[in-house]
């Protein structure tokens, strides 16, 4: 049965899951952001808000 034989099944599989494996970390790490959210270079723009009913 030729199904059985290892050969050339096994190599297809470890082929896919070796580009599977290498691809979707680069992929998902393009998404995450770069910039720090700690960073304090920004301009505070925050000014108290009052309601404007007492």
């Amino acid at each position: 049965m030729p199904q059985l034989t290892p050969n050339p099944w096994f190599y297809i599989f470890l082929m896919a899951w070796a580009i599977l494996l290498i691809m979707i970390p680069l992929k998902t790490y393009k998404h995450l952001t770069m910039n720090d959210p700690l960073t304090t270079h920004m301009k505070n723009n925050s000014s108290p808000w009052t309601w404007p009913w007492p």
